[in-house]
């Protein structure tokens, strides 16, 4: 797409045109209900914070400065929807507790499976544990940004990573067939 016309676009959402509102939508909605899907528990879920992320794009567009990527600033609204959601129903989610072993090859396994069996993985992690992951791993967040951005510790953030780990090579390891995995035949 030419800037010009996503500027024009951009420019119609400003002064609230429908037109430029629906064209916005059907350009971006799928990359960035992708997004929205890795940090939800659902598909239904991901639909919302998607629908209230664009909610918030058409509200606050007229504060983008067109400096930077508009792509990158709307999903950045999309990601801390997400997490919005996440902190207010966090009190509804359990805590498993269970042990875990950090030296358990994490790297090799994970390394070893295609992208959407590991995406469909990881949308089965726990919520804390998945937006910590999401957040660490996929977004390139530091601990101490995660721990900002969620109102936890830093610690916490560690502890869940670790956590999501684990969980992440325990499901590898039962879904898939050992001699499946390359390496570790």
């Amino acid at each position: 797409m030419a800037n010009n016309n996503l500027e024009e676009i951009i420019k119609g959402c400003v002064f609230q045109k429908r037109e430029s509102q629906a064209e916005l939508y059907k350009l971006f909605s799928r990359k960035l209900f992708a997004v929205s899907y890795s940090y939800s528990r659902d598909y239904s879920e991901a639909e919302d914070t998607l629908h209230d992320g664009f909610m918030k794009i058409f509200s606050n567009i007229s504060q983008y400065s067109f400096k930077g990527s508009f792509e990158g600033w709307m999903r950045r609204i999309i990601v801390n929807t997400a997490l919005e959601k996440y902190r207010m129903q966090k009190h509804l989610y359990v805590d498993d507790d269970f042990e875990y072993n950090q030296d358990i090859g994490y790297e090799e396994i994970i390394s070893n499976i295609n992208a959407d069996d590991l995406l469909e993985i990881i949308k089965e992690l726990p919520p804390k544990y998945k937006m910590v992951f999401n957040l660490f791993a996929i977004e390139g967040y530091s601990h101490k940004e995660i721990s900002e951005m969620l109102k936890i510790s830093e610690g916490t953030s560690k502890s869940n990573l670790a956590r999501a780990r684990y969980i992440l090579i325990d499901k590898v390891r039962k879904q898939f067939p050992i001699n499946t995995i390359g390496r570790l035949n």
